[in-house]
């Protein structure tokens, strides 16, 4: 019998506010793509990606405890990150519900860099396009207009399993990637935590 991925526990802004002013506040792993992390993140956290951080979590639960928050943009990939890290033995991790969003609306302070776009704007503008495209030569073209109808079937099923499928394909390119997050590194910052 399989058990149902439990729903990680959520901490609000104002709460990691609390905990950030008083100085000893949680770790942050924010598992945005190294793009949106250098375009907006909360000062102090630690830029490791869901692909990266799946991939070494194995590696990482050795360097973080449960005084760990992970964020990202809303809180559906955070809430990705804690269950790939709940499997590797850290079963009581916390999510920023409402992710940066959220924080940045509370008043939170965040650290800037270049302006890019989010990888859910990304994706309406490319789900968008191919909708509007295909309906038009659709119009000419009989059958084209079925290459709607699937990205409209991929939206839905991205809805029902809080996945994207074409959010991951567009996080691999360079405009996303951004510098390379190196592990290494990471673990380095981990480890010389006080």
């Amino acid at each position: 019998m399989t058990t149902a991925p439990r729903t990680p526990a959520e901490l609000d802004a104002a709460a990691l506010r609390a905990l950030a002013e008083d100085g000893s506040g949680p770790r942050l792993l924010d598992v945005r793509t190294p793009g949106e992390f250098h375009a907006v993140h909360l000062p102090g956290a630690h830029n490791v990606p869901l692909d990266v951080l799946r991939e070494h979590r194995a590696e990482l639960h050795h360097h973080l405890d449960e005084d760990t928050v992970l964020i990202c943009r809303s809180g559906a990939r955070a809430a990705q990150a804690a269950q790939a890290l709940s499997e590797a033995g850290l079963p009581h991790l916390r999510v920023l519900r409402g992710g940066v969003t959220a924080w940045e609306a509370a008043g939170g302070p965040v650290t800037r860099g270049p302006a890019r776009w989010e990888l859910e704007r990304q994706v309406r503008l490319v789900a968008g396009s191919l909708v509007l495209v295909s309906g038009l030569v659709g119009l000419a073209v009989p059958g084209v207009g079925l290459i709607g109808t699937a990205v409209g079937a991929g939206l839905t099923f991205a809805a029902v399993t809080n996945t994207c499928a074409m959010g991951l394909l567009l996080a691999k390119l360079p405009y996303n990637r951004g510098p390379r997050t190196d592990i290494g590194s990471v673990i380095a910052a981990l480890r010389s935590r006080p």
